[in-house]
């Protein structure tokens, strides 16, 4: 294992040398499932369910996906510490393979969310483990370049995704579409048995905390019922009930033998609590773009499906191209402001959208988008790095496994509160273009406020780790 200690200046090409390229292939393999599968499956399902019926439940192949990553992932730090991150990567695969054959070979709507079921388990583990192997596998002057890495796949895989999807589904079949997983799943496998070091502690005996995963699960579900609600007061009481209900998991957890998550995970007083709220507000704030913006674009100003694709996907290519600029920044004072850095941007993108809708003007948008995927860019990776490397000791996995769970958990939230803010706003029954203009303007400043949440965590995280490490000299 690497000393996170271990600083000095680094080299892209460093994560091709032998050392590191099947790590880093590996890793970003991982990724790839769980990004290529939800655009392959977003563009291919419409046409499945043409085929087999089920278009009522269509939502849900979303729902019990998302549902079941999220349980995945919460498991995930302790499968590793109980069976080891190899038998639990592969094993976590196996099930995500097993999803997929039966999504892709069902004969109605219910065998697919079956095997979406699976297929989010299974990944949603594959995910929290491989988050927690970087600060193993690699050094710490590495880290934000795997960061990088993984930033360039979300990319290709948001353009490359829906266009292999779109021409598998046209020339052969929505199933071949599905089946696109396979190849990738079996090359990781692969992966993992070469690269993954055997477990030499033996697979102990597993307690598996099944109330509070349960009710991880009741409160995420609540959540994406809260998002498909049309009552104003319903979505309100589903969101605050999800809230308590995931807060009272917080809690428990603390007092727990086999505790889920890190022991400050939250806390206010902590670097790792409080970089979780960024990583858990970010996503909020910023997910009302991912479900109102291509579709104001095509209701507001006509724009069709594959332009307001493209319009949208400028929040992915700012991400990756800014994430592999700043991996080159080693010096603790410059990544601390880059962190300050991306909400901030991420505050100003989502004010710049309301400005642009306000003034009718798409190119203004746009550049609020690129705003905030610059926002991520620039943070993303030094926010990760510093709560694995912050982590109290016999914690890192906890607190690493957590990121892209607490990350997909913060996009489930803020699709429901923009949902709430879209209707409390009457998006769903706006008949004019300047009622829907007014409604859209609604939604983001209600996101802008819950960016300012993730800006004040961004600069109490740099007073935080200050106060840390002056305590540790």
């Amino acid at each position: 294992m690497h000393d996170p200690a271990v600083s000095g200046t680094s080299r892209w090409s460093e994560l091709l040398t032998p050392t590191y390229s099947a790590a880093t292939t590996t890793l970003c393999l991982g990724v790839a499932l769980f990004a290529f599968n939800g655009f392959l499956v977003s563009t291919s399902l419409p046409t499945a369910v043409r085929d087999i019926g089920g278009l009522e439940l269509i939502s849900w192949a979303f729902t019990v996906y998302l549902v079941l990553s999220i349980i995945g992932g919460a498991s995930g730090a302790l499968l590793k510490a109980r069976l080891g991150a190899r038998t639990a990567l592969v094993g976590s695969a196996l099930v995500f393979l097993a999803g997929t054959l039966i999504a892709a070979f069902a004969s109605s709507m219910t065998e697919v969310l079956v095997g979406r079921a699976l297929q989010g388990l299974g990944e949603g583990i594959i995910a929290a483990i491989c988050y927690a192997l970087i600060p193993e596998l690699f050094p710490s002057r590495l880290v934000a370049r795997v960061f990088g890495a993984e930033a360039v796949v979300w990319a290709v895989a948001a353009f490359g995704g829906p266009l292999i999807s779109g021409l598998l589904t046209e020339q052969l079949s929505w199933r071949a579409a599905f089946l696109v997983n396979v190849p990738l799943a079996l090359i990781f496998i692969g992966l993992v048995l070469r690269i993954v070091p055997k477990y030499s502690g033996g697979v102990q005996l597993m307690s598996v905390p099944f109330l509070r995963l349960s009710a991880i699960g009741s409160g995420i579900m609540l959540v994406a019922l809260a998002s498909i609600m049309q009552a104003v007061h319903l979505q309100v009481l589903f969101v605050a009930g999800a809230a308590i209900l995931l807060a009272s998991v917080v809690a428990f957890d603390r007092r727990s033998a086999t505790p889920l998550f890190p022991s400050d995970a939250f806390a206010l007083n902590s670097v790792v609590g409080i970089g979780l709220w960024i990583v858990l507000l970010m996503p909020v704030a910023q997910a009302a773009t991912s479900v109102y913006l291509v579709m104001t674009l095509q209701e507001l100003w006509g724009y069709g499906p594959t332009k307001a694709g493209a319009f949208n996907a400028t929040f992915a290519i700012a991400w990756s191209l800014c994430a592999i600029l700043v991996a080159n920044l080693h010096d603790p004072r410059h990544r601390a402001w880059m962190i300050r850095l991306g909400p901030t941007l991420l505050v100003a993108g989502l004010a710049t959208i309301v400005l642009g809708f306000s003034m009718s003007m798409a190119l203004v948008v746009m550049l609020g988008q690129i705003l905030i995927g610059t926002g991520f860019g620039v943070c993303w990776g030094f926010v990760s790095q510093t709560v694995m490397e912050s982590a109290r000791s016999g914690e890192r996995d906890r607190a690493s496994a957590l990121l892209p769970t607490l990350q997909s958990a913060g996009y489930a939230i803020g699709a429901a509160v923009a949902g709430l803010a879209a209707n409390a706003a009457g998006y769903p029954v706006a008949t004019t273009p300047e009622a829907l203009r007014d409604a859209t303007i609604t939604i983001f400043i209600v996101s802008t406020i819950i960016g300012l949440g993730a800006m004040a965590a961004g600069y109490a995280l740099r007073q935080k780790r200050k106060a840390h490490v002056a305590v540790e000299l």
